[in-house]
């Protein structure tokens, strides 16, 4: 029996209490005295999960949300870089939130939709936003195209049907997602340039991206969609974190404690220069610092890049640049709905989704369907249908594929207004406008035209016969 301060132990009790004990009672003791503390847990987490989503869903009750159709001009010469900065711009709308704000208001961050969608082959741009941003929305459009038209409309999902299976359509829908890891690049638009002479040219992906939403026809639609939010830089430290791991570099710190900077190398290096030193004096010749051992004493590289590949260098180099850029949280959708007696999987899903993998940079990450349906009949088919439709025409992000960050970049460069030279014939297009007079400026005033003097009144200004203009001053008709 051992006696600690005001605590006395019997350690041959303890000792005999788990020999005589069998191994199921003593795990039933174990979980009778500790077993709770992981279920508590669980139960804790579960309802402040759902606590914070009953406050969510009470802030957001509150939201209105609005669809804004825009027209872009008819000689539309910017490039992709104009989108990248109102990506850039929209990123104001970023709010962190406190505990106090999820836990009590139930504050929840707003995010964006902007849509592409093709009705029988007619194209229009569509932007969905909560009412409280559509300044924000139309200034980061107007500020880039200033003369684009922006219109409120109604949303365009309530044309089809909800449910499947339908009698009167049939759908294909799937959640598009990066099959990297977030970190990896996407290809840019600046990788669709390329010199045919002395100036660069834009080879604009969105002609390829509209060409397929322009072949469908009568009863058919096709629509895209990318869900966006403004998030912190949390997603650049993961990526810091996979470009050390890509290169090889060493964390510092090793966890050999207090005498870590101290290592056997150094030590023995020393040691061995103290011996070289003292035996110098002794025979009275030259030390020689180091000894011959010279080449092992190089220090351990911190990290493997000159051994790497061009095309692991190119990989480490696009993280470095996509992490330059503001991010956002992406959802990306793709629909095909169409009648039945018109629905061709084969001309509407293959052309969105070989317009989509244009995108794709084989050395660094792609785009691909990661929830679809497909065409089998079965139950479960057609229930996951109806889950992905309503959460399109809901613009949920958390429903489906996990969400992943895309920069402005390359958020610009899948969703960006075309430039003039391509060719959509039935892509809605702002028509030219007349400018307004400015505040302020002298107009023309019609004046009456009078037979005879006789009929001027005072304070009058009148033409007579002759074509004169007269004016009649009241103080002088009134004193004479």
């Amino acid at each position: 029996m051992d006696v600690f301060g005001l605590f006395t132990i019997n350690f041959v009790g303890i000792i005999s209490f788990f020999q005589l004990t069998s191994p199921t009672a003593l795990v039933l003791i174990g979980f009778a005295i500790v077993g709770w503390i992981p279920l508590v847990y669980l139960l804790l987490y579960a309802g402040l999960s759902f606590y914070k989503d009953y406050r969510e869903d009470k802030f957001t009750a509150k939201w209105e949300w609005i669809v804004l159709a825009i027209d872009i001009p008819q000689l539309n010469i910017q490039t992709p870089m104009a989108v990248e900065q109102l990506f850039s711009h929209l990123a104001g709308a970023y709010d962190p939130p406190g505990i106090r704000d999820v836990f009590y208001r139930g504050h929840k961050q707003r995010w964006f939709s902007f849509e592409i969608i093709s009705i029988e082959g007619y194209i229009q741009f569509v932007v969905r936003t909560e009412k409280g941003l559509r300044d924000l929305v139309e200034a980061s459009i107007y500020a880039q195209y200033p003369q684009a038209e922006i219109t409120e409309v109604q949303d365009y999902v309530s044309s089809v049907p909800d449910a499947y299976p339908n009698v009167t359509h049939d759908i294909w829908i799937a959640d598009i997602a990066t099959a990297e890891d977030d970190s990896f690049p996407l290809r840019s638009y600046r990788e669709f340039e390329h010199n045919i002479s002395k100036d660069t040219v834009l080879k604009d992906p969105m002609g390829t991206f509209l060409e397929s939403f322009s072949r469908i026809g009568i009863g058919e639609q096709m629509w895209f969609q990318i869900l966006v939010q403004p998030i912190g830089n949390k997603w650049k430290e993961d990526a810091i974190k996979k470009v050390k791991e890509l290169i090889g570099e060493k964390s510092s710190g090793g966890g050999k404690g207090i005498f870590s900077g101290l290592t056997d190398n150094a030590l023995t290096k020393e040691m061995g220069n103290s011996f070289n030193e003292i035996l110098a004096q002794l025979t009275g010749t030259e030390a020689s610092v180091g000894g011959d051992d010279s080449k092992g004493n190089d220090k351990e590289e911190p990290n493997k890049m000159r051994y790497m590949t061009p095309g692991q260098m190119k990989l480490v180099e696009g993280i470095e640049l996509k992490i330059s850029k503001i991010g956002f949280k992406t959802k990306m959708r793709g629909v095909y709905v169409a009648e039945k007696t018109v629905f061709n999987p084969d001309r509407g899903v293959h052309a969105l989704l070989g317009a989509i993998t244009q995108f794709n940079s084989p050395s660094a990450n792609s785009l691909v369907p990661a929830v679809t349906t497909s065409q089998n009949t079965t139950r479960q088919t057609e229930a996951k249908k109806t889950e992905l439709l309503k959460a399109f025409k809901k613009r949920k992000m958390n429903v489906g594929a996990n969400p992943f960050v895309l920069n402005i970049e390359e958020l610009a460069t899948v969703w960006h207004f075309p430039m003039s030279y391509v060719v959509t014939p039935m892509l809605q297009k702002a028509q030219l406008k007349t400018a307004e007079p400015p505040s302020g400026l002298p107009i023309e005033r019609a004046l009456p035209v009078v037979e005879s003097s006789s009929e001027a009144s005072a304070g009058r200004t009148y033409i007579d016969d002759s074509g004169q203009i007269h004016y009649v001053d009241e103080q002088q008709q009134r004193f004479g």
